[in-house]
């Protein structure tokens, strides 16, 4: 088999299995993470209503000045501390963590432990 297609399903067998677990309610929504290899974004989302309630990345105009580049841990705590604030400002305390296919380890453990540490509730 192709190694590209392996790690694909690999991949996506991964993210079932975390989705199928996962699911944003009104009163506790979805903390969703994606990774690459520059950036970094999460969203907080209410799978019900099926709405984007806050987002953060390091794309964002007003973040990318004072992170520079959006690939390391700094830039994952800064985010995850920014989605916390957000999802404050918005009303929510408490989220369910999905990281998708990602292990929950270098970068995205940065973002959750930031977000833990700014106030939401994972």
């Amino acid at each position: 088999m192709n190694q590209d297609k392996f790690l694909f399903r690999q991949r996506q067998r991964r993210r079932f299995r975390v989705r199928k677990r996962v699911r944003g309610t009104e009163q506790r929504p979805r903390l969703s993470v994606f990774r690459s290899h520059k950036h970094i974004a999460c969203q907080v989302i209410d799978d019900h209503s099926r709405k984007t309630l806050a987002s953060a990345s390091t794309r964002d105009i007003e973040v990318r000045e004072s992170i520079g580049y959006g690939g390391n841990r700094d830039a994952a705590e800064k985010i995850g501390k920014l989605i916390a604030e957000r999802a404050v400002a918005a009303g929510i305390e408490t989220v369910c963590f999905d990281r998708g296919n990602y292990q929950y380890h270098g970068r995205v453990a940065a973002l959750a432990d930031a977000a833990r540490k700014a106030g939401l509730k994972l």
